[in-house]
């Protein structure tokens, strides 16, 4: 006991640990730090709670509280979180091992910075202690000087690692506002793309937006799950990509275009897929599949591989149906638009032809959608 009312410790705590090269964020606790440290005593003995809460006071420490009833003291730590607790063995009711069993459950197995303090000094205990998840100990009667080595040695390392812990959330939010940065830009980039491509015969550019939006509808109906809806939201805008290489002469001629000019015409789709080939992001190699096979047809009569039926990916059939009933129903300068009731008629006409019956039996279930999307990216008026 007279020990531990020798004279106060005096500490340097401006060293500094390989652990600094962490970052430039990560620092070493201070003496201001470490005082202002919550600590936590459980001890059944009142004398000992006095003592150690009088020591630790005298020597700075700003919040410190001490209890006899380890229940009470687990309901003080559960609602304040202290950075240290000092924790006697041998209790009634709940001994330190139950209690760090508790602590355990409440941290979910996580880091519990726990300071055992006991009179036992076999090696049954202190293994124990330390599989329940002690991280040092404090043999009684203490050395008051070995009391505060102890005890500042513990709250440094555990004030280290909570702001490291802080740092890496810091830099897990870094990483995924980047990561979201690079997706949206990678995705306007896209959507660009999609409307260049576009505005070649279309000034407005709308189409891709409502085909785009057509396709998000049927895939969500047929039971497609989120992310297939949202990827096929995003690529289906580049499913005209390859028109950048077709000839003006060609693609904006107003009349109909004669058997040279049609086979030329036709090679969009591989021109498409040739330029969004050779990248592995999931993204693009569904931008791929629907500018490869968007003109495929049910019964094999398509272009420009002549698949039938399930040898055209899902993708493909998708955007095959919501292209041709947006073109039916848009107005050009060398057309006219069909009327909504005369294009549904027609998708029905090419059911297990052009289409997948499936996909036709779906788009008539969803008409309502789609007309809401036809409207809402409805084209300017033509002069």
């Amino acid at each position: 006991m007279d020990k531990l009312l020798g004279k106060s410790l005096i500490i340097d705590v401006t060293a500094r640990t390989p652990l600094e090269k962490l970052g430039s964020h990560i620092t070493m606790a201070t003496h201001v730090d470490i005082c202002s440290a919550k600590i936590l005593i459980i001890d059944d003995q009142l004398a000992n709670v006095k003592l150690l809460e009088k020591t630790l006071i005298s020597e700075g420490f700003q919040f410190v509280e001490g209890v006899t009833d380890p229940q009470l003291g687990l309901e003080l730590y559960s609602e304040k979180r202290h950075d240290l607790v000092l924790l006697d063995i041998r209790m009634p009711i709940l001994n330190g091992f139950q209690v760090m069993e508790k602590m355990q459950d409440l941290e979910n197995n996580s880091y519990i910075p726990v300071l055992v303090l006991t009179a036992q000094t076999d090696m049954d205990t202190r293994k124990q202690a330390l599989e329940k998840g002690a991280r040092d100990f404090l043999t009684k009667p203490f050395d008051r000087i070995e009391a505060l080595c102890r005890i500042r040695n513990l709250l440094e390392v555990h004030l280290l690692q909570k702001e490291i812990k802080s740092y890496n959330c810091e830099l897990e939010i870094r990483v995924r506002q980047r990561t979201r940065e690079l997706h949206d830009t990678r995705l306007e980039i896209i959507r660009r793309l999609g409307r260049a491509s576009e505005y070649r015969d279309n000034e407005t550019g709308m189409h891709i937006s409502r085909m785009s939006h057509y396709s998000e509808i049927i895939a969500r109906r047929l039971g497609m799950d989120d992310k297939f809806c949202e990827m096929i939201l995003d690529a289906s805008p580049m499913h005209d990509l390859g028109k950048i290489g077709i000839p003006d002469s060609i693609l904006l001629k107003p009349g109909k275009l004669d058997p040279t000019e049609w086979e030329i015409m036709k090679t969009h789709a591989a021109i498409g897929a040739e330029l969004l080939a050779g990248c592995e992001a999931p993204l693009l190699e569904m931008a791929r599949n629907i500018a490869l096979t968007h003109h495929e047809r049910w019964d094999g009569s398509g272009y420009p591989q002549g698949l039938a039926g399930e040898q055209i990916p899902l993708v493909g059939r998708i955007a095959t149906l919501a292209d041709v009933f947006d073109a039916l129903t848009s107005a050009r300068p060398y057309k006219v638009a069909w009327s909504v009731e005369q294009a549904v008629q027609e998708i029905r006409s090419q059911n297990g032809r052009q289409f997948d019956g499936r996909i036709v039996e779906v788009f008539e279930r969803v008409l309502p959608e789609i007309l809401s999307v036809k409207q809402r990216f409805a084209d300017p008026e033509l002069h």
